[in-house]
């Protein structure tokens, strides 16, 4: 049996609780769901505050695929696997599948590198969490 935790996460945007900003009515992300444009991002906020929640909501509501991976435990080898796997599905026609990265700030210089050209080249859209603040990298 899962956690309850996990049981309760919600499925959908009208289920998220908080970050009103960036899901209310007419905010900027949920409108990039609404339209299926969903661009890369980093979201970063203290523990707990939902982060992961609310990547798993917006793949659960674009039907998209969905790779997780922590920064503290993954390598360049478990990147070039989840690209390969997008590549793969973007050749029979799928949306790019959605990388959800905790603990972003932790990655290495090889780990970007491994990562950025699936990136720019939209085999993945990149949702990155992070407990550090962006702007101070």
């Amino acid at each position: 049996m899962q956690p309850l935790a996990e049981r309760m996460r919600p499925k959908s945007l009208e289920g998220y609780i908080g970050q009103q900003h960036l899901v209310g009515q007419n905010a900027v992300l949920r409108q990039s769901v609404l339209n299926n444009q969903l661009p890369s991002f980093i979201l970063w906020g203290p523990p707990g505050v939902g982060k992961t929640t609310l990547a798993i909501v917006i793949a659960n509501q674009l039907n998209r695929q969905f790779y997780a991976l922590s920064a503290i435990n993954s390598g360049v080898k478990d990147i070039r696997d989840v690209i390969e796997k997008a590549e793969n599905l973007c050749a029979f026609g799928a949306a790019s599948p959605i990388l959800f990265i905790d603990e972003i700030h932790r990655f290495s210089k090889a780990q970007q590198d491994a990562l950025l050209g699936a990136v720019e080249k939209g085999v993945v859209v990149l949702i990155g969490a992070t407990t550090e603040n962006p702007s101070l990298r």
